[in-house]
C-alpha cells in the first residue's frame, strides 16, 4: 500500500536519496577496517570487532564489520588449500620442471603411479542436522567423532598413455616389503614390461624409497623417473582420484565398512569408466 500511495502522490516507487541508516564509520575508518582484514586474512568478524575495540575505543558489531567489508569488497570465502611446501620444495619442484620442460613424445612412455585412500564419509567438516529446540542430544542428530584415522579403503593404480593399470586394494599398512609383494611383483612391472620404454613414476613416500625397494627396480631393470618431494599435484593420477572422490560423495547410497565400500561402490569400475572420461575429454 505504502509503495501505491508513493506512487499516486509523487510519480515514484523509489527510496530517497539519504533514506535508510547511516554507516556507523566513515570513509576513513573503513580504510582501517579493510587494512586490519588484510592484515590477517583469516581473523573473523568477531575477532576484527575485538581488534577495532582495542585500536580505537570504539565498539563495532560484527555484523557491522562484516557489512562495511563487504561494501567494501572484502567478502569471506573458503580458502584454497595447498600443501606447505618449504624454499627448498619450491626450488626443486622449479629445477624437475625445467629439466622436462621440453619434453614431447617422452611423456607417452611415462606410467605415473599412486597410492589413494577413500574414507566412508565425505564432508567438508560443516556438516549441519535440522533439529527443534531441545533435540540436541537425540542420537540421529549426534554425529560420532573418530579419534584414529577415517574408516576407509586404501587403492593403489597407476595410468599411463591411453593405458592403466588394475587398480589393487591395500588392505592395512603398506611397507616395503607388501609394496613389493602386493603391488610390485604382482602388477606394476607386468604394466610396465607391456609398454615399451615405459619409464616409472612414483613419489618418495618411505615405502617407495626403501633400499629394499631400490635393489628390486634395479634387478628388474626398472627406469624410474625422478620425482620432487610434496608434489602429488604434479601427478596426473591425482585427477582420477579427484574425478572417483567426486563420484563417491555423489552416491547416496550408505556403506557401514570398508567392504562395503569397495563392493558396493565398485571402486575398481568406477577407477577404469572415470579413467576413459578423462581420456575422452583430454582427446576432445
Amino acid at each position: 500500500m505504502r509503495v501505491w500511495k508513493q506512487w499516486t502522490d509523487e510519480c515514484r516507487t523509489t527510496r530517497k536519496s539519504g533514506s535508510g541508516p547511516r554507516n556507523v564509520t566513515s570513509a576513513r575508518d573503513d580504510r582501517h577496517l579493510v587494512r586490519m582484514a588484510r592484515t590477517d586474512r583469516t581473523a573473523s568478524s568477531r575477532q576484527l570487532a575485538a581488534l577495532w575495540s582495542i585500536a580505537t575505543g570504539v565498539s563495532l558489531c560484527a555484523s557491522s564489520i562484516r557489512r562495511r567489508l563487504l561494501q567494501c569488497g572484502l567478502r569471506a570465502r573458503t580458502p584454497l588449500y595447498r600443501i606447505p611446501l618449504t624454499h627448498d620444495h619450491r626450488r626443486l619442484r622449479l629445477q624437475w620442471a625445467n629439466q622436462h620442460r621440453d619434453w614431447r613424445a617422452d611423456w607417452q612412455h611415462v606410467v605415473f603411479s599412486d597410492e589413494s585412500r577413500f574414507n566412508l564419509w565425505y564432508h567438508d567438516g560443516r556438516i549441519r542436522v535440522r533439529r527443534y529446540a531441545g533435540e540436541r542430544h537425540l542420537p540421529e542428530c549426534i554425529i560420532e567423532r573418530h579419534s584414529g584415522r577415517t574408516p576407509g579403503v586404501m587403492v593403489w593404480g597407476a595410468i599411463a598413455y591411453h593405458r592403466r593399470s588394475q587398480l589393487l586394494r591395500i588392505v592395512g599398512n603398506l611397507n616395503s616389503n607388501r609394496y613389493i609383494r602386493e603391488v610390485l611383483q604382482p602388477e606394476a612391472v607386468p604394466f610396465l614390461q607391456s609398454l615399451p620404454g615405459a619409464v616409472f613414476q612414483q613419489d618418495n613416500a618411505r615405502p617407495h624409497t626403501a633400499r629394499i625397494v631400490k635393489s628390486f627396480f634395479a634387478a628388474q631393470q626398472v627406469q624410474l623417473l625422478p620425482w620432487p618431494a610434496c608434489s602429488p599435484d604434479m601427478s596426473p593420477i591425482e585427477h582420477v582420484w579427484d574425478v572417483i572422490g567426486r563420484r563417491l560423495a555423489r552416491d547416496p547410497r550408505p556403506v557401514a565398512s570398508a567392504d562395503e565400500l569397495w563392493n558396493e561402490k565398485q571402486l575398481d569400475v568406477n577407477y577404469h569408466q572415470d579413467i576413459v572420461v578423462l581420456d575422452a575429454s583430454t582427446n576432445t
